[in-house]
């Protein structure tokens, strides 16, 4: 609308995305130029105040003017909102252009959107119009200025022309002019000349580096073909080199297995290690649990006088075999630390321990029996069979010595 309206410029909806006073301000001015030429509003939109009077006398104006109602909150808005305040006045105005009756050339409504398009699209165009327009008002100026002082320039060009010309400063003028003229010539011909010269110097030099490019190329060309004499020695190597690489990942992927299969040997030794010293933790408990024992039921024995001497035998022999444990488990100890246990680590008793156990019981049972018969005979005497038994307790001990 505003196009057809004739406003200068170009307005899109794009320009109002973002508040813009300036543009609302001037289109408003323009619009009620537009509606009534001779009316008089500050354009002044300077500071609040001033837009906001400015404004507020439009709306007056549209009000009384127009009967046409504006939103001045919109309007001092500047965005979408006051393009639909300003639709409103605006379509007035088309409104009563289309109506006028004017005579209208034959050119369809088709055509003349096309020509308004034509017209949007070239605004370069229309600057360069506008800029030539402006240097023929400033060409029209000077001209008028000229012609004003064309009265004493005419006095001037009468009385030149009225005075007799002198033939001999004509003719030296005229030979002057036709020397300088002459030695343009001359210049232009030197400058000819040297530029052929520098064309044929420039063909010798371009035919130089075409030859030389020539020589390039066939260079090139020979000594790809040409196979260097190193080149099978060259060959030859890198083959080697290549068999090399390969056994050597080969030998490092083997020594890093060799060496975590080390790693998990010395694991499992330092384990066994350890139980083995745990092992005989245990059998130095248990040995310290059985010296207990027998010197507890060593002080406890009140039988006769041969019994105790038999006892007493008897307590040689088991301090003889404790003394012989404590070697045999000191001689363990060293040679653990001296040397590595080969075997498995199962919990099972000893022979020695066993026969130690077996020793035990039959002592146990010979007192036993010893205290029954010394109730029912109430006598103090003891039976040969009982000494033999205890005569031959110490046999199995002497061979779990020797065994250990």
């Amino acid at each position: 609308m505003m196009r057809a309206l004739g406003y200068p410029r170009l307005i899109s909806l794009e320009n109002f995305h973002a508040p813009n006073f300036m543009l609302v301000a001037e289109v408003l001015l323009w619009l009620v130029k537009r509606y009534e030429p001779q009316t008089d509003i500050p354009p002044d939109i300077e500071t609040e105040q001033d837009r906001v009077f400015f404004i507020k006398a439009v709306a007056q104006f549209m009000a009384t003017k127009a009967h046409i109602k504006l939103n001045t909150k919109k309007l001092y808005q500047a965005d979408g909102y006051a393009v639909k305040e300003l639709l409103k006045v605006t379509s007035v105005l088309y409104g009563a252009m289309n109506t006028k009756g004017v005579e209208r050339t034959d050119v369809s409504e088709e055509d003349s959107s096309k020509f308004k398009f034509d017209l949007g699209s070239k605004i370069a165009d229309l600057k360069a119009a506008r800029q030539l327009a402006s240097e023929i008002t400033s060409k029209g100026a000077s001209l008028y200025d000229l012609l004003g002082k064309e009265v004493e320039l005419r006095e001037a060009r009468t009385e030149s022309i009225a005075r007799p010309l002198e033939i001999n400063e004509a003719e030296k003028m005229v030979k002057i002019a036709i020397d300088c003229v002459l030695e343009q010539v001359q210049k232009t011909k030197d400058m000819l000349s040297n530029v052929a010269l520098d064309e044929a110097s420039l063909e010798a030099k371009i035919e130089k580096r075409k030859l030389e490019l020539e020589r390039s190329q066939k260079r090139l060309q020979t000594l790809q073909s040409v196979r260097p004499a190193f080149m099978d020695e060259y060959e030859k190597i890198e083959e080697q080199l290549q068999k090399q690489y390969s056994s050597y990942l080969e030998k490092f992927h083997n020594l890093t297995y060799l060496e975590q299969l080390l790693d998990d040997h010395h694991r499992t030794e330092q384990e066994m290690f350890e139980e083995a010293a745990n092992m005989l933790r245990l059998m130095q408990n248990r040995l310290k649990e059985e010296e207990q024992h027998l010197l507890k039921s060593g002080n406890n024995d009140n039988s006769d006088a041969d019994i105790q001497e038999d006892e007493g035998s008897d307590s040689e022999v088991e301090e003889g075999q404790i003394m012989k444990r404590h070697m045999a488990m000191e001689a363990l100890m060293q040679g653990r630390t001296g040397t590595r246990i080969v075997g498995t680590m199962q919990g099972g008793d000893t022979e020695e321990e066993e026969e130690s156990g077996d020793s035990e019981i039959d002592l146990d049972d010979d007192e036993d029996e010893e205290e029954e018969e010394d109730v029912e005979d109430d006598s103090m005497e003891i039976s040969p069979s009982k000494s033999s038994q205890r005569a031959k307790k110490p046999e199995p001990l002497e061979e779990s010595d020797n065994d250990f």
